[in-house]
């Protein structure tokens, strides 16, 4: 096998050492030295030696961003590392401290974003005496919880330790696949001198190797070159390369669908864009994958999942699929593919692009996409753009007057009002289902984020404000549902102690609308779904957060998205939604039902 190396690294300065260092001090340098500008977290006792660590290095250091749960905490840290593409860092005290981490952690860990998390230990000489919130292996052992949800997880036993797992924490965070490390260091060590007082060079710390299988792309360009019309799936790993992407689309007149997640990186009315295929997925996009001139299915970037599948549905995982992607272990999940292509995304488009250049002049051409099949009228299409090429489910409900307002009225509203600069964060729920199948805008800068790996209630109410402190303040607006309000909403405070523009919009149906509708879809039980009506708006207003009610589509029309945008804190926006509209979920419910889905079957 061939392969070439692709190394991408840090550009940062180095920072002089100091001869008074203690270990916190330490971490702290090197945190400055891979650019990280905000560490999120609560303070507690043994964590404290860190804290004071962050209040010595005050104006020249990163700056404590006080969550109100340890939870929120790792929520802020990953959505200011998908901003950013720097590392998210993370940091809570022992015991309960570190268990109440543990959701967001997992969370970063299935959606694969680097962050550090820090915890602390009652000091070395209380192991194994029943101290006050002990969490060493004789108690509750945090490093044994963290195993399976880190790339990296470590106790620091001997401060000459630190370094080294340092390090090895932060590379491991970045490597391919990338995700949570986790260090655990007793407050004493943290409070100890450092044993060294050099730090390792930037360029040193983050290495982005990338082999590619060149043997493989060459497989790929001879399917090519024997196909005729060929298809793209794209999933959450394409930022990087999507101009390389789109620029093969283009060559080859490739119609392109997307998974959930991969939505972020089109222009949803590209005249090549199918829409998404899998979980509240359009019809168009399944039109498209179930044609039978189509000779081969490119899947780039994607982990293969079920959501993002229709639940492993055989009309993508089958003989035509060719995967790409940098992460090895996602193959697994596509053993029935024709070909692997293992590699850095960009760089395998680069070489596709420049031979199907010169086949182009040559005279080699692919055949155009069909258009899609529409059903229902051109003014039922949620833009005046002729390139929309998405069917949607139930398009009149999109421009009901009715009362209380239609789900998906409000999100195709939302998708022609908000600017395309706000980042949207969209909450687990059936805020999922809506803006999956309603929401298109024109951007493709990854300003759309959703964290469906984990499915965490209440990560885009955490993961909202650490996106708008990485970007610059810019605004950035979360959709959530009450369910996922009541359990995470006191965030909403960090963002108004910080004055931040984060625009909480809650989706008031006084239920937990996907248990409700689930329930009704899969003809189970209905139990359990049921919520009190509560006034977000006075809630909000109770914190000393402008807030305002929705209920009518002047109202839902009159929203000044760049007016609340310029805030300089938040606002909520309390908005009442039909209860009794059903979500596009059907296919989550049929998975629910079937346990013996298999990739490919």
């Amino acid at each position: 096998m061939k392969l070439s190396l692709v190394s991408r690294k840090t550009n940062q300065t180095n920072f002089q050492p100091k001869k008074n260092w203690d270990n916190a001090d330490l971490i702290i340098e090197y945190l400055n030295l891979l650019g990280v500008e905000y560490v999120f977290g609560v303070p507690g006792g043994a964590i404290e030696p860190f804290y004071n660590a962050l209040a010595r290095y005050k104006n020249k250091g990163p700056k404590i961003i006080v969550a109100r749960h340890e939870a929120g905490a790792a929520f802020m840290a990953e959505g200011y590392a998908r901003e950013t593409g720097k590392i998210g860092v993370c940091c809570a005290t022992t015991g309960p401290g570190a268990t109440n981490l543990l959701t967001g952690v997992a969370s970063a860990y299935a959606d694969n974003i680097p962050i550090l998390v820090i915890t602390a230990q009652t000091p070395l000489p209380k192991f194994g005496r029943n101290a006050l919130q002990e969490s060493s292996c004789t108690a509750i052992d945090t490093v044994g919880i963290f195993r399976h949800c880190t790339r990296y997880n470590t106790l620091v036993s001997h401060t000459e330790q630190l370094t080294a797992k340092l390090i090895s924490a932060i590379t491991a965070a970045y490597r391919v696949p990338s995700g949570p490390a986790h260090i655990s260091i007793p407050s004493d060590i943290l409070r100890t001198p450092a044993s060294t007082f050099e730090l390792t060079q930037a360029d040193n710390l983050v290495h982005d190797f990338a082999l590619t299988d060149n043997v493989a792309v060459a497989k790929l360009l001879d399917m090519l070159k024997q196909s005729k019309r060929v298809a793209l799936y794209l999933g959450r790993g394409c930022g990087a390369a999507i101009e390389q992407i789109m620029e093969f689309a283009e060559l080859t007149r490739s119609p392109i669908i997307t998974g959930p997640a991969g939505k972020r990186w089109i222009n949803g009315f590209h005249p090549l864009y199918r829409g998404v295929f899998g979980f509240a997925g359009h019809q168009s996009a399944e039109q498209t994958i179930r044609d039978k001139t189509i000779d081969l299915l490119l899947a780039i970037g994607t982990p293969i999942t079920e959501l993002g599948t229709g639940g492993w549905q055989s009309d993508l995982l089958n003989s035509k699929l060719v995967h790409i992607d940098p992460n090895i272990e996602h193959f697994s999940r596509s053993p029935m593919a024709r070909l692997h292509v293992c590699g850095d995304l960009k760089l395998i488009f680069e070489q596709l692009n420049s031979d199907i250049i010169l086949g182009l002049k040559w005279g080699r051409k692919w055949d155009a996409p069909d258009p899609v099949k529409q059903n229902f009228l051109d003014h039922h299409i949620p833009s005046n753009d002729h390139g929309f090429q998405i069917r949607l489910n139930d398009p009149a409900s999109c421009y009901s007057n009715s009362l209380p307002l239609k789900p998906q009225k409000v999100v195709t509203k939302f998708a022609k009002k908000i600017p395309n600069y706000f980042r949207v964060h969209i909450d687990a729920g059936n805020a999922w289902a809506w803006f999956t199948h309603y929401f298109h805008r024109a951007s493709a800068k990854g300003n759309y984020h959703i964290a469906m790996g984990f499915g965490s209630m209440g990560w885009a109410i955490g993961a909202a404000i650490g996106n708008c402190l990485g970007s610059g303040r810019k605004p950035a607006v979360c959709i959530t549902g009450d369910g996922s309000y009541l359990m995470a909403g006191q965030e909403i405070t960090v963002a108004l102690q910080h004055k931040l523009p984060v625009i909480y919009v809650v989706l008031n149906d006084s239920a937990l609308g996907m248990v409700k509708h689930g329930q009704k879809l899969g003809k189970a039980e209905e139990i359990g779904f049921e919520l009190p009506q509560i006034n977000f708006a006075r809630l909000a207003e109770a914190m000393g957060v402008p807030a305002m009610t929705i209920t009518s589509p002047t109202e839902l029309d009159n929203i000044d998205w760049e007016y609340l945008g310029k805030r300089e804190g938040p606002t909520l926006i309390d908005l009442i939604i039909d209860p009794n509209e059903v979500p596009p979920m059907g296919q989550r419910v049929k998975g629910l039902a079937d346990s013996s889905a298999t990739p490919g079957g």
